[in-house]
């Protein structure tokens, strides 16, 4: 029997053990002990096959490894490989071999491409060799870009808010009409300038292992992202967008806790309906990590947990019924502190002049033995409907 047959015979037999359990299970969902053992065989015999295709697998990689030949004929003349030719000073293989054998000698045969290596103590210097991996730390995502609504703009943005909306009255036949006036405010996209820049040496750049620029790039990437999230929560407007929690422009307070230091299950449900009902079937949570930590705790009168984690990847968990993002810039839990919002992002814009620009700059540190490289972008942000988003702030 071939791989391909074994791989449908194990989908087929996975497909009948599932109709299986579904047309036995009881009204609680449950088996019965007959029918469970009957599962259990069926499911053995799915790991079963699993395990002859792992088997089948391997033989086959061993079969085809046993029919490479045992050698490979020479039909070129031996050169040095690109790796070797970029390496210079330490980082060579001269120098590794000379090393060892000055080594092996109490340093009486010393080669003279060890001089590279002599540093202003007189000592030999040891091989240097890049490592071919970067370890780097985990960055936050941005996540309001996402949620807010984006627009490219080439110049100031003037966006129209309606201050007043005419009302209904009731007039008797032959009335006279009234007349309301409508009346609107305008909010402005600017173009705020955020950058980003690092100098490395020639060295590393030209003789790194690990394709610096691509690592660079995608660092400036995630620093943009991460200044972008702040100001887009915590901005206050001067060179900068105006944020989610300023007190100024920002969401409106919907409620203060009675506590400095912590926040009940009846406070976050007041936010909820703080919040207009229109609003309300777009609205997302936004909090910190610490402040999800304290509320993951809360429980109802029947002691179950409020809290409603995500049954699939990738997807946020559920509080009161509305979905939960997280974000390291919103405030923790402190007196006097805004720490959860509550609303329809997309009423804050966010206005992009244009697109990021990235630039290599090989002469302005020539001098120095180093490049340059640097990243910028133009934005600005606002909210443009307060009432769109409700926060829950400590008491102070």
């Amino acid at each position: 029997m071939t791989i391909l047959e074994l791989r449908e015979k194990r989908n087929k037999a996975w497909e009948g053990a599932k109709a299986f359990v579904e047309s036995k299970r009881d009204k609680d969902g449950l088996l019965s002990s007959e029918d469970a053992k009957a599962y259990a065989e069926m499911e053995q015999k799915v790991k079963d096959l699993g395990l002859e295709i792992e088997r089948m697998q391997a033989m086959e990689e061993m079969e085809n490894e046993m029919k490479k030949p045992v050698n490979t004929p020479i039909t070129h003349k031996p050169t040095m490989g690109k790796d070797e030719e970029k390496k210079t000073g330490r980082a060579t293989d001269e120098y590794k071999k000379a090393m060892m054998s000055a080594l092996r000698s109490n340093f009486r045969n010393v080669s003279n491409v060890l001089q590279e290596g002599v540093d202003t103590d007189g000592g030999y210097l040891v091989p240097e060799e890049y490592d071919s991996r970067l370890i780097d730390g985990l960055e936050e995502e941005n996540i309001f870009r996402g949620l807010a609504t984006r627009i490219t703009t080439s110049g100031e943005r003037k966006i129209n808010i309606a201050a007043s909306k005419p009302a209904a009255a009731w007039i008797d036949e032959g009335e006279a009409l009234t007349f309301g006036d409508a009346t609107f405010e305008q909010i402005n996209l600017d173009a705020h300038k955020l950058h980003v820049a690092v100098k490395v040496t020639e060295e590393l750049l030209y003789d790194n292992a690990f394709q610096l620029e691509n690592h660079i790039i995608d660092m400036f990437t995630k620093a943009l992202s991460n200044a972008e999230e702040d100001a887009f929560l915590n901005g206050d407007g001067v060179g900068k967008p105006l944020g989610i929690f300023a007190t100024t422009g920002g969401g409106q307070v919907g409620i203060t806790t009675a506590s400095a230091t912590a926040i009940t299950a009846d406070e976050i449900i007041n936010l909820v309906y703080a919040l207009k009902r229109p609003y309300r079937k777009n609205a997302v949570f936004i909090m910190n990590d610490q402040t999800i930590a304290g509320i993951r705790k809360l429980k109802d009168g029947n002691g179950n947990y409020l809290w409603q984690p995500s049954n699939q990847a990738n997807e946020p968990d559920i509080l009161f019924g509305y979905k939960v993002l997280t974000s390291a810039y919103v405030p923790t839990i402190e007196a006097g502190k805004p720490v959860i919002a509550f609303g329809d992002f997309s009423y804050y814009n966010i206005g992009d002049r244009g697109t990021r620009s990235f630039a290599e700059l090989k002469e302005l540190y020539a001098g120095n033995g180093m490049v340059g490289f640097v990243a910028k972008e133009r934005v600005d942000g606002k909210l443009v409907l307060p009432e769109a988003v409700q926060i829950l702030k400590m008491k102070a």
